[in-house]
């Protein structure tokens, strides 16, 4: 079974913002109102330690057909000083992507009714909704959510397939399995920057878990007020982001405590590493903090997978990243009874990594 929450969960009433859009509200619902400290600051960043900042770029092709010393050296150092990078020539068809793109697309676009077909019921993280709510008072994401757990089989929902559109469900089927191969040939070349042999996570793994959240970010009339999506790291081993092509920029991550935006590059593919793999390798690669910001007159989509190890496997520090210098920072846990954890606490930043901390 995917986690659910042990604990009765009430919400509240939460606002579907594609609804809420269509209204022309005057003012924002006070749910979706950010503390101050909270609110982004949509000004163009101008400090010296932000300007001209991009996240890194690895060429996949130059990993795979040579195994380029370079290129495995950008890798490491995108996942030691970034946490984040934009993978190119990554070898999935770009009419698939832009199939996908349009049958998540389609989905949203589909009355409410219909979508409300497929609920996300109070603390799971599947289905039609808002993710990671888990009180009446909480403050709400300027965000519609559909998500879906992919494989192993078991985890799926199958009432929570859509008939609508069709093609909708062999599309993410063939998706899916694509991004699945490209996480194991990351996952290969990670290992290889470390100086692990290049097998060891998808050994470790077992049937690795995987489930893909469409994000759909309406245009907000006050966009400095609200956040698209709160700021988290990923529980996963490695989130993959495929950004919409007509979408406003909205992704931006923490680095160096600036909130630094994402320019996605033409059909390129956002990595980011998360917290399963700063654990496993004791913390050398982070997971970094991140967050979506909304646009006063653009909407946004955006499509991501989360690939992280089976429910099953025990995890901790790889004993070859741990020595003197590098002392053990993270404890051995079962990876199951850490997705319970983070998927029954509301995101909040990097807190729930303190489950795995020593």
């Amino acid at each position: 079974m995917a986690p659910v929450p042990s604990f009765p969960v009430k919400v509240g009433h939460i606002d579907d913002v594609q609804e809420l859009k269509k209204t022309k509200p005057s003012s924002i619902p006070e749910r979706f109102v950010r503390d101050m400290m909270e609110r982004p600051k949509l000004a163009t960043v101008t400090t010296p330690s932000s300007c001209n900042l991009n996240i890194p770029v690895v060429d996949l092709s130059k990993l795979l057909n040579s195994q380029d010393f370079h290129e495995i050296k950008k890798l490491s150092s995108s996942c030691e000083e970034w946490g984040f990078f934009q993978v190119i020539n990554h070898g999935i068809d770009l009419d698939l992507l832009e199939k996908m793109e349009k049958i998540a697309m389609e989905f949203f676009m589909l009355p409410l009714e219909e979508k409300q077909k497929y609920p996300m019921s109070p603390g799971t993280v599947q289905g039609y909704g808002q993710a990671f709510v888990f009180s009446e008072d909480q403050k709400l994401d300027w965000c519609n959510m559909f998500a879906l757990g992919v494989e192993p089989h078991f985890i799926r929902n199958p009432k929570l397939w859509p008939t609508k559109p069709l093609e909708f469900s062999e599309t993410v089927d063939i998706y899916s399995r694509e991004i699945r191969n490209l996480c194991k040939n990351l996952l290969k070349y990670i290992a290889v920057s470390l100086g692990l042999n290049e097998d060891i996570f998808e050994e470790m793994f077992g049937v690795a878990v995987q489930a893909v959240r469409m994000n759909y970010y309406p245009a907000c009339p006050r966009p400095d007020l609200v956040l698209g999506l709160s700021p988290h790291s990923d529980g996963s081993a490695l989130t993959v982001l495929q950004q919409g092509k007509c979408s406003s920029v909205g992704l931006q991550i923490l680095k160096d405590n600036v909130w630094v935006p994402v320019q996605p590059i033409p059909n390129a593919l956002v990595i980011n590493i998360g917290d399963t793999i700063e654990v496993l390798t004791n913390g050398r690669y982070k997971s970094v903090e991140h967050r979506a910001v909304t646009h006063q007159e653009k909407d946004r989509l955006s499509i991501v997978t989360f690939y992280a190890p089976s429910y099953e496997i025990e995890l901790g520090p790889l004993q070859k990243l741990v020595d003197e210098n590098n002392p053990c920072k993270y404890k051995r846990y079962n990876h199951g009874e850490y997705s319970m954890h983070y998927v029954t606490n509301k995101l909040q930043g990097k807190k729930t990594l303190e489950f795995a901390k020593i």
